[in-house]
């Protein structure tokens, strides 16, 4: 797998990459007269009340190469709805805002619920997927992007290195993953990769053996990161987790899929900062204690679907091995946070290694007791197959919403 990144930041290499990004934000412009390029842009009605989406607009709206943006609305009335559309008339490009709790898209889920292919949940995935359903019945983009829309630090180079890799078509990239320094102010981030997703990996590498399956996710360097590009004639047959997997769920679908060197990662930012979730010790279904579940899970789905056997005994080394290994690499990122002068609180650091261990016992034992679990929403392959109108009227639903509450 390809990995690319920036250099330092020593003057003469940062003219070096200034001049790069200006070169590569022409040839963007050039590969799109031919190779249209999409973005998705999933979000909550609350993130438009915040600090991040302004500033994210204010970026995008100076992008040129972009053809189409979707922006996936979640949790909205009408009102808010067509506030949302006023919000992101600051764009430049065409673009449409994708009511998604409307009673016209209600319906249409409704509809998929009859055929058995609905989203078992609301949230993430199945704003993703729905996105994705009306981008792939446009039948007009070749690359697709999707970031998140809490990035406090945005800059639009972000979107520009994140989507050339699968742009340029003398590259043989189909799926491009993004990665950045997880640090914010002076404080180091990314609690669920580096205390739960990097020690789980270890430690099933030492449980259950050497898999290829383990070291691709160990080679990406934020796996969790929820900016990814992708070119589209993928899509189709994509399986989109509804649930808080989404990000190792693609990667497991590009893992399935696709041959490793169709598959890169890029440095996209030297700081980004976004919206931090809670680690709600006190509520298993909220927070970074529902997401470690859901992750472990996914992990532990794509391994059994890979011919490896678990048992209860599987777990509860898995356990033990996992505290273990958080432990040691723990001692590694104090005194990394040392080095930089950034804080580490290690009570919290423990506190959520703990939390994390008891949730891979929670997650083994969910995937013991319902090994037929499968949170993956269908695919647009099948839902087609099963309803060739189907997004059709998506789209139409999205147009008529757009236009009923101009």
């Amino acid at each position: 797998m390809a990995d690319f990144h920036q250099n330092g930041n020593i003057t003469t290499l940062h003219n070096l990459r200034t001049r790069a990004l200006a070169e590569m934000n022409d040839e963007l412009v050039t590969f799109a007269q031919t190779r249209k390029i999409s973005l998705i842009l999933p979000c909550l009605y609350s993130e438009l009340e915040g600090d991040a989406m302004p500033n994210i607009l204010s970026e995008l709206s100076q992008v040129t190469y972009l053809h189409r943006i979707i922006i996936g609305l979640d949790q909205a009335d009408a009102a808010q709805f067509r506030h949302a559309k006023q919000f992101f008339k600051g764009l430049n490009q065409n673009h449409v805002v994708i009511w998604n709790d409307s009673p016209r898209m209600l319906e249409l889920g409704a509809r998929l619920d009859a055929m058995g292919l609905a989203p078992a949940e609301q949230g993430k995935g199945k704003n993703v997927w729905s996105a994705l359903g009306y981008l792939i019945a446009c039948a007009d983009s070749a690359v697709m992007a999707i970031h998140d829309c809490d990035i406090l630090t945005y800059k639009n180079e972000m979107l520009s290195r994140l989507v050339y890799p699968v742009a340029n078509p003398n590259f043989p990239y189909q799926v491009a993953k993004g990665y950045y320094p997880r640090i914010g102010g002076d404080k180091m981030n990314g609690r669920v990769t580096r205390l739960l997703v990097s020690p789980l990996l270890i430690a099933l590498k030492r449980v259950i053996g050497d898999r290829d399956y383990i070291d691709y996710l160990r080679s990406f360097r934020y796996p969790l990161s929820g900016e990814f590009a992708m070119r589209t004639a993928i899509l189709p047959d994509l399986r989109i987790p509804s649930d808080w997997g989404l990000e190792i769920g693609v990667l497991s679908e590009a893992w399935r899929n696709l041959a490793p060197k169709a598959v890169c990662q890029v440095e996209i930012s030297d700081a980004y900062d976004h919206k931090h979730q809670t680690l709600s010790t006190d509520d298993a279904d909220a927070g970074l204690s529902r997401m470690s579940t859901d992750i472990c899970k996914a992990i532990f789905r794509k391994l059994a679907a890979d011919g490896t056997v678990f048992t209860a005994n599987t777990f509860r080394a898995l356990k033990a091995t996992y505290y273990r290994s958080a432990l040691d690499l723990l001692e590694g990122y104090y005194n990394d946070a040392k080095m930089n002068g950034l804080s580490l609180d290690r009570h919290e650091e423990e506190t959520a290694i703990e939390l994390f261990a008891e949730n891979i016992m929670r997650a083994g034992q969910v995937f013991i007791e319902n090994p037929h679990e499968t949170p993956f929403i269908p695919t647009w392959n099948r839902v087609h197959s099963a309803d060739p109108r189907f997004l059709t009227d998506l789209r139409a639903a999205a147009a008529a919403d757009e236009a009923e509450y101009e």
